[in-house]
């Protein structure tokens, strides 16, 4: 009697613990290769368009700060401010476009060093963890003490920012610039050569530059897989006009691509900052906007180079003080289902190496 064999589904989620928040992949499994990923969202669904429209322009900057990505609330803010500004028709002070630049960059650190963490944890390298946090707490610092906030800072204001950074911040900052490139060598040695970990990302998880292109893939995950992309470049806002900068780009398409881009993006991160702390001008940090601001009717596209990739919200105005209707183009959702691409053909050991190389939010995912 000939051995039949039968194809094995297997849920991991929505309560695994290495599943990067309440995700359920629906995995096809033949022995333990992978035959085919189904990613199942909504278990964080927040609604967060449909209560944008209920409340004002002003009120929104702190929903989109919780409602979406949450790891990145500052660029949150910056292309919801963006987006109202370019409808409004309001001049930013250039003094408050570069304090915003420092902060969507310090932003970005920060994303990236919980990234590569909990990327590192999932590899088993728990040193990695430890490190980056001890790095991302003094980028907490530097934003309790200009904002008031570490996660969540509803900073970002239409027509500027909230408040002036204090006496010394700017010093400070500097200081943390240098701390951190000393310290970025030592990643190297943790992780880059590591052979448990290169055999673990290597050639792992490979999705070709067509299929990003096709499935929307952005950001770091589309840069690995070869795709030369970045808004900051393509439609620069703020002054990332004024910056040099490059933008890092591998062809592999693998795991290791994906740490490899961000790793330089973070060093990238620090030439911007150290640049707008030079170019800093004074002056205003807010133009003179009404708290009941009403936009007039009309509708726009804003989009800004979130730690995840391309974030859009398309706003449509009735001339009233809250917002007619909200569209978020979350980078998170796109970066997740080029999964499908990713994870077929390989082992079930490779699954978690995977999902964490896309870095996603799913309150990013989920709105």
């Amino acid at each position: 009697m000939a051995l039949r064999t039968e194809e094995l589904i297997l849920n991991m989620g929505p309560q695994h613990p290495s599943t990067h928040g309440v995700l359920r992949l629906i995995v096809t499994l033949d022995g333990e290769n992978i035959v085919d990923v189904q990613p199942d969202i909504g278990y964080l669904h927040s609604s967060v368009e449909k209560m944008m429209e209920a409340r004002t322009y002003l009120q929104n900057i702190a929903l989109v700060d919780r409602g979406m990505d949450y790891l990145s609330a500052m660029a949150n803010e910056e292309v919801w401010v963006l987006a109202t500004e370019r409808l409004a028709k309001i001049e930013v002070p250039e003094r408050a476009r570069y304090i915003r630049t420092i902060m969507l960059e310090l932003q970005r650190i920060s994303s990236h060093l919980i990234w590569v963490g909990t990327f590192g944890i999932d590899l088993g390298a728990f040193t990695a963890f430890l490190w980056a946090m001890r790095e991302r707490e003094r980028i907490m610092d530097l934003f309790e003490s200009s904002t008031g906030g570490r996660l969540h800072h509803v900073y970002f204001r239409i027509g500027g920012v909230n408040e002036d950074l204090p006496e010394g911040w700017t010093h400070r900052c500097l200081e943390f610039c240098d701390y951190f490139m000393d310290r970025l060598p030592e990643y190297d040695e943790l992780l880059t050569g590591n052979p448990i970990f290169l055999a673990r990302t290597q050639g792992v998880g490979v999705l070709a530059k067509e299929r990003a292109i096709a499935m929307g893939a952005s950001g770091p995950v589309a840069r690995a897989s070869g795709l030369d992309y970045d808004v900051r470049k393509a439609h620069p806002y703020e002054v990332y006009d004024r910056m040099e900068f490059g933008v890092p780009v591998r062809s592999e398409g693998d795991c290791f691509a994906r740490y490899l881009v961000r790793m330089e993006e973070m060093r990238q991160s620090i030439r911007i900052i150290r640049q707008c702390i030079e170019q800093l001008p004074a002056g205003e940090i807010r133009s003179k906007v009404q708290v009941a601001l009403k936009v007039p009717k009309g509708e726009v596209y804003a989009r800004t180079e979130s730690p995840r990739g391309d974030l859009g919200i398309y706003l449509v105005a009735d001339g009233s003080d809250k917002p007619y209707r909200v569209k978020i183009r979350a980078p998170a959702f796109s970066n997740l289902y080029a999964l499908t691409e990713m994870m077929r053909g390989w082992k079930v050991a490779d699954v978690i190496a995977i999902l964490g190389s896309i870095d996603i939010v799913l309150s990013d995912v989920d709105r």
